[in-house]
């Protein structure tokens, strides 16, 4: 894949996650996905998917940077949501956050296959 072919790809997938269309998850993760180096499958990928939207019911990917070397995906999510009682261990409860994932992607055959992910807890815990 070129590099705008995977970009488009990758937008693709976060536009998918917003629909939260868990049927089709496999067009874009491989059945054999690793999540921060811990082998968990496309279903255990699509329940952790599913246990943040039931956690934070306002949850939106949003990209705010994108950087496209296949066969990898760099990039950083933005944001702005709600979650429900904890989150990442912090009592939000309720509360209105922004905050940034940094993750990084290797894909095969044009699929998710390894995620490796960094959620930036510190910001969250300056808003509580």
């Amino acid at each position: 894949m070129t590099r705008n072919e995977l970009s488009d790809v990758y937008r693709d997938y976060i536009a998918y996650l917003n629909r939260q269309d868990w049927p089709q998850l496999g067009q874009f993760v491989a059945d054999d996905v690793h999540h921060n180096d811990r082998l968990i499958g496309l279903s255990g990928y699509r329940e952790m998917l599913e246990q943040d939207f039931r956690e934070i019911p306002d949850l939106h990917f949003n990209i705010d940077l994108l950087i496209s070397d296949p066969p990898h995906i760099a990039s950083r999510l933005r944001f702005e949501c709600t979650p429900k009682g904890e989150f990442l261990g912090l009592p939000v409860d309720g509360k209105k956050v922004s905050f940034a994932e940094n993750v990084f992607y290797l894909f095969r055959e044009a699929r998710i296959w390894r995620v490796w992910s960094v959620v930036d807890r510190a910001a969250i815990e300056a808003q509580l």
